[in-house]
């Protein structure tokens, strides 16, 4: 790790939400130290005149297991396979400028652990490990003839998630996905696109399950997060402990109240609607699931809309799966239809730390916080949208060190 020195160009200030001039800014150790001052010997100088300097982008809601939207190819990939697959996908995400990243379902411990020995660059991850589903919920991802269950306690698992029904074979779901090092717990509580069998408008999970693993959670000292779209499923979740919401395209105004009268957070992830419309048919995502995509991708903005005048604390996120994931800065523009440039880069660099746990560590440029610097050539608040194009982002530098 080497000393970097970036001079010039303007700094986004998280605290104010303003574009301020950019004197001196000072990495050493991985951490930013100081604005303005000497340039420590034998540091690197980077010259950003006529650009702009972003903390390192923070994406709440990526599925690197997820690695391709081919979902029959995928059921037949060795673990090598998904090995190869997932470290293209993070040294990809890090050069668009993610830095930091929350991974909410799959198993991912090798990845990480390539990743912490230098095997593979790619983004800091926070994971939920395996979700948690019913049976025939959005998370039970078996295909072909299924046999009957010995018991109604029998689970099924894969590298995503885990099949539990009733409170106590959820709450030993919950367990042995916090035993495996996750940092938080997800759940679904309706239909979903990705899956087959179960429609949008299904309500899974009982109050009681649900209360079995965020009992869970808040034993050792995290939080669940659902994945819902439904009015009726997100009700449900956050009154029975539920803190985060994912998606929530069908979201109503009396429904984003709640989610604001009870702390709750929201994740919505716009663009991936599109990155399977648009991707979806090509790689054999079937009819019935691009028919599914075509009804929240419609409602998403409007969602949005209720959630940000209602005063909910909303994250930013994407969602996207395997090869769609070259659009993930498009969320930028997407959510500029409805949304200021200060409500969008709030969410993803105040509300998003917070979720992931690491406020005070990511997401500010300020001494202290962690030496991740994304270089822009636009002004973020005079034309967020631009974030999204191809060559928007110059330089990345994560921890104090460049990636190229």
């Amino acid at each position: 790790m080497t000393n970097i020195v970036i001079e010039g160009g303007h700094r986004l200030d998280v605290t104010t939400m303003s574009v301020v001039p950019n004197d001196r800014l000072v990495i050493s150790e991985g951490l930013i130290v100081e604005e303005g001052g000497q340039i420590p010997e034998g540091a690197q100088t980077v010259d950003a005149s006529g650009q702009f300097l972003m903390p390192g982008f923070i994406d709440a809601h990526v599925h690197f297991r997820l690695a391709t939207l081919d979902f029959r190819r995928m059921a037949q990939w060795t673990e090598v396979q998904f090995g190869i697959a997932m470290a293209q996908l993070v040294e990809a995400t890090l050069k668009r400028g993610f830095t930091t990243v929350r991974d909410t379902g799959g198993d991912l411990t090798g990845l990480m652990r390539a990743i912490k020995s230098g095997m593979v660059s790619g983004p800091r991850i926070v994971q939920s490990n395996r979700f948690i589903s019913q049976t025939g919920g959005h998370g039970d991802v078996d295909g072909g003839a299924r046999s009957v269950p010995d018991c109604a306690c029998q689970m099924l698992h894969s590298a995503f998630g885990i099949v539990a029904d009733g409170p106590d074979a959820v709450r030993k779901a919950a367990r042995h996905v916090l035993r495996e090092g996750a940092d938080f717990l997800k759940i679904h509580v309706s239909g979903g696109v990705a899956t087959p069998s179960d429609p949008l408008d299904c309500t899974q999970y009982t109050a009681e399950e649900i209360q079995a693993v965020v009992q869970e959670a808040r034993n050792r000292k995290t939080y669940v997060t659902a994945h819902a779209y439904t009015p009726e499923a997100i009700q449900l979740a956050v009154t029975q402990g539920v803190r985060c919401i994912e998606h929530g395209n069908l979201l109503d105004a009396p429904t984003a109240r709640l989610l604001a009268e009870t702390g709750a957070y929201l994740v919505p992830t716009l663009v991936t609607y599109k990155g399977m419309a648009e991707d979806g048919r090509r790689l054999g995502l079937p009819e019935r699931n691009l028919i599914k995509n075509e009804q929240v991708l419609n409602a998403g903005l409007d969602a949005l809309k209720h959630a940000d005048a209602a005063g909910v604390m909303i994250g930013w996120g994407t969602d996207l799966i395997g090869e769609s994931q070259i659009r993930q800065r498009q969320e930028f523009a997407i959510r500029a239809e409805v949304q200021s440039p200060e409500a969008i880069l709030d969410a993803m660099f105040r509300v998003n730390p917070q979720l992931l746990g690491l406020q005070g560590q990511i997401g500010c440029l300020d001494p202290g916080h962690v030496g991740d610097v994304v270089i822009v050539r636009y002004h973020p608040l005079e034309s967020i949208a631009s974030l999204a194009e191809d060559d928007a982002v110059t330089r990345v530098i994560q921890g104090g060190r460049f990636i190229d």
